[in-house]
């Protein structure tokens, strides 16, 4: 027989009733009932119930497991009584009665409990994951993320792509984050660079002539923390093609997202038809460029109701130029209750406040009530009912001013809208395809052109597009949104080196400067560099919605914390004084 096991702990079944068998794993919790002990025995795989009683001549030693000991029995396999069968698990027709027992690995006492749903703090679970990572929630979100990735890697297979891997130390280039430096001991002041994405080599594999890449690319960025983003590194599917569209790429990456949220979706709705919907009208209709479609509210611009109108606010606001009143639908929202609470949202988000109108039945048939009606009068009112097609119990909201200083708040109180009247439909995986972003943007302060979004993207039109209003610049740049997260970003690259001077050149870098940071591409453009584009799909967060885990530190093995530590290994650490010599290098220390 095998030293440590025979079969693993999800295996046995009534077809063993009377084997010989030996299993290792941990002890998940023991029962004492009277004389006779009863384990739960778990490993990677499963459960399975053994038992000891008084003439088994290991019952002193099995007395003395605790909770997470890993052990080795040998033991014989009974069938339960039908009355004892536990139908929820594999095994759960037998149980092994003890005959030997081997302590593998004793156990202290746990800073955390593995059996249960107990929470614990962020800082105890990170410090000691390795217990956090036996609970059965994480057990299975890892197995989910292991198996994700390998059937990413099955499907671009499929699709005639090929995987190649490209360098982890490489040089610094500005990716829109900070870099992670490294320095070099060979050359004494020079550094290297951590990959914030492979982008620059995926472009040049493509020049290179290989037409399909893709790799499950480690990517590093030193960010600040969100729940839905590692301050440190992520993984992601990266993806290029030669001679390719914006709509190949769309035609290409669908089927492989797609199905996978089909096959790990846990049998949620997954939406067949992704809307194409540009960055502007995304931040019109939905205040944010990662929309959550479950949630089938719309905003609209409703300025004229108010321009010249009673509510001064409002009218004085669109005297300046380039504001607009933009209103939240909210059918079933009509209650001065719900309200009065989404006024007091906006105030919490930095607002003075957010106006509101609400429909109810009146003596001559429906009115519009709260003090945003009184204002401005039953006309317009109505105006704005019949555009906006609301009716009996229904509310809206309305929020004004230069739109950027207002959309991120719109969007949020969108969202909540939407889930508290219960607007937002759950079990279901919404995708929308952002297109059209502005390449250019101008700073308020200093007026000053700059990039706005990718820098490498190819704009529409060409040079030509170059030639009018950067600020009407349009790339062929694309996000993939689900259910209100970005999870894939991507482009059609500027694969012409004179049209890439020309864009760096408005948005102030010269030519010397462009040579000096990108000089490895540019040059490599100059030699028969083909059209191409591709895409990465952030494998984290694919996992965490497939997982519904709000937090993505639930979908990675080994995470940061919010202050981009690993205390588990104890990242960052100190260098040593030869390290620092070998190095050339001398910490400075803050004032």
């Amino acid at each position: 027989m095998h030293p440590y096991r025979s079969h693993t702990c999800a295996e046995l079944t009534k077809d063993n009733v009377g084997e010989s068998v030996r299993l290792a794993g941990w002890v998940h919790r023991v029962r004492d009932h009277g004389g006779v002990l009863f384990i739960d025995l778990r490993d990677h795989y499963g459960i399975t119930q053994v038992l000891c009683d008084s003439d088994s001549p290991v019952f002193d030693e099995v007395e003395k497991v605790r909770a997470e000991w890993c052990i080795r029995i040998d033991g014989e396999v009974k069938a339960r009584d039908e009355s004892l069968v536990n139908p929820k698990l594999p095994t759960g027709e037998i149980e092994v009665y003890i005959r030997d027992m081997e302590v593998l690995g004793a156990a202290e006492e746990l800073p955390l409990q593995v059996f249960g749903d107990q929470e614990y703090p962020e800082e105890t679970r990170l410090r000691y994951r390795y217990l956090d990572l036996r609970r059965e929630k994480l057990q299975e979100n890892m197995k989910l993320r292991s198996d994700v990735v390998a059937s990413m890697r099955r499907r671009m297979w499929e699709k005639g792509f090929r995987e190649y891997q490209t360098p982890i130390i490489t040089a610094s280039s500005p990716e829109g984050a900070r870099d992670f430096l490294v320095p070099s001991r060979l050359h004494p002041g020079k550094f290297y660079a951590l990959p914030q994405a492979p982008q620059q080599f995926k472009q040049l594999i493509m020049v290179s002539g290989y037409d399909k890449y893709f790799q499950i690319a480690p990517c590093f960025r030193d960010e600040d923390p969100r729940a839905d983003r590692s301050p440190t590194d992520f993984y992601q599917l990266d993806m290029e093609m030669s001679f390719v569209t914006q709509q190949d790429v769309f035609d290409t990456v669908q089927p492989v997202i797609q199905g996978i949220f089909e096959e790990f979706g846990g049998g949620r709705k997954v939406d067949q038809v992704w809307p194409q919907i540009s960055y502007r009208d995304a931040a019109l209709w939905y205040g944010t460029d990662k929309p959550d479609l479950r949630n089938p509210i719309k905003m609209q611009v409703v300025s004229d109701h108010f321009r010249d109108s009673g509510f001064a606010i409002f009218a004085k606001i669109l005297e300046q130029e380039g504001t607009e009143i933009r209103a939240i639908p909210a059918p079933g929202g009509g209650s001065r209750k719900f309200c009065d609470r989404m006024n007091a949202f906006a105030q919490k988000e930095g607002l003075p406040g957010m106006g509101y109108i609400f429909w109810r039945e009146g003596e001559n048939g429906l009115e519009g009530a709260g003090p945003l009606a009184k204002n401005i009068g039953p006309e317009r009112t109505e105006a704005i009912r019949l555009q906006l097609g609301l009716g009996k119990g229904d509310a809206a909201f309305f929020l004004g001013g230069r739109p950027k200083s207002f959309e991120r708040v719109a969007g949020k109180a969108r969202d909540m809208i939407g889930e508290e009247l219960g607007l937002t439909e759950k079990d279901r995986f919404a995708f929308a395809w952002i297109v059209d972003f502005p390449i250019f943007e101008r700073d308020e302060e200093t007026g000053a052109i700059d990039f706005e979004h990718n820098p490498f993207s190819m704009p529409q039109g060409g040079m030509k597009a170059l030639e009018g209003d950067p600020l009407e610049v349009l790339g062929y740049q694309y996000d993939l949104t689900c259910n209100g997260y970005e999870i894939l970003s991507g482009a059609i690259r500027n694969h012409r080196p004179e049209i890439m001077f020309r864009a760096f050149e408005i948005a102030g870098y010269g030519r010397e400067e462009v040579e000096k940071r990108f000089g490895g591409l540019v040059n490599a453009f100059r030699y028969g560099a083909p059209p191409h584009g591709g895409c990465a799909a952030g494998i984290d967060r694919i996992v965490m919605l497939l997982a519904d885990e709000a937090n993505i530190r639930e979908v990675i093995m080994f995470p940061m914390n919010q202050r981009a530590e690993d205390l588990l290994m104890g990242a960052p650490s100190e260098p040593t004084n030869e390290q620092l010599r070998e190095l050339h290098l001398r910490v400075v220390e803050e004032d």
